[in-house]
C-alpha cells in the first residue's frame, strides 16, 4: 500500500517545477510579460537593469530565464525520480490519484507563494505584469498560490490509499 504522505514529497517538487513550467513558458514567453529581470531598474536589491527592450537586455534576460527553466526542470526531474523509487508497482494507478495530483498542486502553489514573495516583493526583480496595476498583478498571483494549496490540500487528503495487493478496477 501506498499512504499520501509516501508521495508527499515526490508531487510537491514535481508541483513545483511543473508551476515553475507554466509561469515561465506562460507569463515569459507566450505572454511575455516579464521576464527574470525585467524589473531590475526598480528593485530592491541593487541589480544592473536589463531592459528586455534592447538586445543585450533581453540576451542578460533570456539567460536568466534559461537559468530558471533549468531549475523548474531539474524540479520536475527529481520529483519524477523520487516518485518512481517509492513506487515500485501498479505506476498507473498512482498517476491516476487524487492523492498525487493534490501534492503537485500544493507544490504548484507552494512555487507561486515562494516565487512571488521572494521575486516581486522582497528582491523586486520583476513582477507579475509591470504598469499601474503591477502591485495587484503580485496580489493576483499569490492568491491563486494560496488557492491551489488549498486546493491541492483537499485533494490529497480527500484521496483513498492505494492498495496494490488487490487487483485494478475494469
Amino acid at each position: 500500500m501506498v499512504a499520501r504522505k509516501d508521495i508527499a514529497v515526490p508531487g510537491v517538487i514535481l508541483g513545483i517545477g511543473l508551476g515553475g513550467f507554466v509561469d515561465g513558458i506562460l507569463l515569459h514567453q507566450l505572454l511575455q510579460w516579464h521576464h527574470m529581470l525585467s524589473s531590475t531598474d526598480t528593485d530592491n536589491v541593487g541589480i544592473r537593469y536589463y531592459s528586455p527592450g534592447t538586445v543585450p537586455g533581453l540576451q542578460m534576460n533570456t539567460l536568466w530565464d534559461g537559468l530558471f527553466h533549468t531549475f523548474t526542470w531539474l524540479s520536475v526531474l527529481t520529483g519524477l525520480a523520487l516518485l518512481y523509487s517509492r513506487v515500485t508497482r501498479s505506476r498507473g494507478r498512482i498517476w491516476r490519484s487524487r492523492a498525487l495530483w493534490g501534492w503537485i498542486l500544493v507544490g504548484w502553489g507552494l512555487f507561486n507563494l515562494v516565487e512571488g514573495i521572494v521575486d516581486h516583493h522582497l528582491l523586486g526583480i520583476h513582477h507579475v505584469r509591470t504598469g499601474p496595476y503591477q502591485t495587484w498583478w503580485d496580489v493576483g498571483f499569490l492568491l491563486f498560490g494560496a488557492l491551489l494549496v488549498v486546493a491541492g490540500w483537499g485533494l490529497q487528503r480527500g484521496a483513498s490509499v492505494i492498495d496494490f495487493t488487490r487487483a485494478p478496477a475494469s
